[in-house]
This record gives C-alpha cells, sequence and structure tokens, in this order.
C-alpha cells in the first residue's frame, strides 16, 4: 500500500487561501493593472498563439530547445 497518494489531515492548515485575490486589497492598486492587462487585445498587438486550443494544449512550440 506504499504507492497509495496520501492526502492531507483534517486539521492541516493550507499555507494560501483559495484564491490569491484574497491576499490584495480592494484599494490596492494593483487592482487596476489586472483590468488594464486584462483588457488588451493581444492578438492585435502583434502576438501570436493567443488563442488557445481546443485541445487545450499551451500556445508554444513543442520542439526541444
Amino acid at each position: 500500500m506504499s504507492h497509495h497518494i496520501k492526502g492531507q489531515g483534517r486539521h492541516q492548515i493550507t499555507l494560501l487561501p483559495e484564491a490569491l485575490d484574497d491576499f490584495v486589497t480592494e484599494g490596492n492598486p494593483v487592482r487596476v493593472i489586472d483590468i488594464f492587462v486584462d483588457g488588451l487585445q493581444l492578438d492585435s498587438l502583434g502576438f501570436e498563439r493567443v488563442a488557445a486550443k481546443q485541445t487545450g494544449r499551451p500556445g508554444y512550440p513543442q520542439q526541444p530547445y
């Protein structure tokens, strides 16, 4: 039975909250940056492979470097 994946104990305290958004206060300037970046149209700015494939594969070449 040593090959089973062991879960966390019921009393285990997690290191991070469920969402990193919980760390950022409502008035933090990083929220403005987040809204700005989300609004960018990366494909119109010349970035390729912006849209994810239907298979969910990453948008970078699969060739070893």
